[in-house]
């Protein structure tokens, strides 16, 4: 018995705990920006029984993961946070790259984020929104496919040997216009360390309509330089 455990094939392996993995599609709802969800709406968005939820539930309960409200409403739970600020305390350089974010959204008037790649994601690090009513609203830690927007194929670009991504690393800077929201657009730049190594990349991100070309410039020569100021810092990690 004990060697059959041992030897398992690979494949065995790579297939994973359903079990886990239907926890963290429950998890994985609340990526889309809203801070508590019915059972119905879980159901709905994980393709899983409401029985099923409810049993995964208890354990993330018991974990700090989820939180049931009085309501029967569920949120994301304190050890969520803990682990983010755990993930976040991984990089250095949330001191020099806030300010910047700051900078951008309070001089340019639209959300300034700071993106990763982890595996086949990216994740927003950190993000300065601007005082307007109508912004583009990212939260922090959010994951997102790098399957498109403007950080999406800049972070490829420099992270895989791709020939669809080599124009965004000649010109610098990766655009994308409407393409993961059709309201929306952004500009995304490198930010390296000062040893050459890409960190991640800088954002700004708003409203399609208020992105014409000469826009576009603007935009792109603020994200240029907060990144240069960036990258000239000796701490970034």
């Amino acid at each position: 018995m004990a060697a059959a455990e041992n030897g398992g094939s690979n494949d065995a392996g790579q297939r994973g705990v359903e079990a886990v993995e239907r926890a963290f599609r429950i998890l994985a709802c609340f990526d889309e920006g809203e801070l508590t969800l019915t059972l119905a709406e879980l159901a709905r968005r994980t393709g899983l029984y409401k029985s099923t939820i409810l049993r995964l539930c208890v354990s993330l309960e018991r974990y700090g993961y989820i939180a049931r409200q009085p309501d029967g409403r569920y949120r994301l739970g304190a050890t969520v946070w803990r682990l983010g600020a755990r993930y976040r305390q991984n990089f250095t350089a949330a001191d020099l790259i806030r300010p910047e974010l700051r900078r951008l959204a309070e001089t340019i008037g639209e959300t300034a984020s700071f993106y990763v790649r982890d595996g086949d994601s990216r994740v927003c690090l950190y993000r300065h929104e601007p005082d307007r009513a109508i912004r583009h609203h990212i939260v922090e830690g959010a994951r997102m496919p790098l399957t498109a927007g403007a950080a999406s194929h800049l972070l490829l670009a420099w992270t895989e040997d791709d020939p669809r991504y080599r124009e965004i690393r000649r010109v610098g800077h990766a655009v994308s216009l409407g393409e993961r929201d059709s309201d929306i657009a952004a500009i995304a730049v490198p930010v390296f360390s000062p040893d050459g190594n890409l960190r991640g990349a800088l954002a700004i991100s708003g409203l399609i309509t208020r992105f014409d070309d000469a826009r576009r410039e603007t935009v792109l020569v603020a994200l240029k330089e907060s990144a240069e100021r960036i990258g000239r810092q000796k701490t970034v990690s």
